[in-house]
């Protein structure tokens, strides 16, 4: 849903939620063009707002879903959250973490990848294919 809000917008496709004890406290989405901001990218959007929620910097008990693997820069701002889970569908073997090290991430924060990977996949190569 997040991720189609995005491509609508003519934003690279990746939305984010984050889920605290079986309830949504943060829907975001890449806003990069429309902020003309390059840290504006779902998770860090996702992470501003979740924390608003918890009252607190710490994501402690939160599972982040997110469409595509995050970068550097979301990875390193979700090992400051402490988040406790993510979950993402397609890995982006350009400009994902897992790329890097998977040591930018809190050591205690579990991760499965792969979740709808095809769907995901599939919605950012039509994105670029329209943009080309």
């Amino acid at each position: 849903m997040e991720a189609k809000k995005a491509f609508d917008k003519g934003e690279v496709p990746v939305g984010a939620v984050i889920v605290n004890n079986d309830r949504i406290i943060a829907r975001a989405h890449n806003l990069t063009e429309t902020l003309n901001d390059v840290t504006a990218h779902a998770e860090m959007q996702a992470i501003t707002a979740a924390a608003s929620v918890m009252g607190g910097k710490y994501l402690l008990d939160c599972t982040l879903y997110v469409t595509v693997e995050p970068c550097v820069m979301c990875a390193g701002a979700l090992r400051w959250a402490q988040i406790s889970r993510i979950v993402y569908g397609a890995s982006d073997e350009k400009y994902g973490y897992s790329w890097f090290s998977s040591l930018i991430l809190h050591p205690k924060t579990a991760v499965m990848a792969g979740v709808l990977a095809d769907e995901c996949a599939a919605l950012m190569k039509e994105f670029f294919e329209k943009r080309r």
